[in-house]
């Protein structure tokens, strides 16, 4: 499988006998269908995030982003309750795509993130 950002070979990494496949050219994570929220709960999980978050800010801005198993174009979506993070999902296998960084970023929720997202209206979000 190739990288939907940078083309790059991905490689197959077991995090709690999950296997997510990371990016050997920018260090980006593919996750299938919600293995990134149960992760997200897996103490010392993030530590599959292994790029540099500055160089995964920078891959924010690709558009047109294929999903490397469907072939398919992935949605740009952001978590409601960590807006600034920017992923993108497959909307036929549900498959995620995470920047470098991004993964270690959504685990971490600072308590000022959850302050913040409890007090957003139901409507809002």
């Amino acid at each position: 499988m190739n990288c939907p950002k940078c083309s790059a070979l991905m490689e197959s990494v077991t995090v709690e006998s999950m296997q997510v496949d990371r990016c050997t050219g920018c260090s980006g994570l593919w996750f299938d269908l919600r293995e990134h929220e149960h992760l997200k709960s897996v103490r010392g999980a993030e530590e599959v995030d292994t790029g540099d978050p500055a160089r995964g800010k920078q891959q924010d801005a690709a558009r047109n982003v294929m999903c490397p198993k469907c072939k398919t174009r992935m949605i740009s979506m952001v978590f409601p309750e960590q807006p600034h993070i920017h992923y993108e999902m497959c909307s036929v296998c549900s498959g995620v795509y995470l920047d470098a960084g991004e993964f270690a970023d959504y685990k971490q929720m600072t308590l000022a993130e959850r302050v913040k997202y409890a007090l957003t209206p139901l409507m809002k979000r």
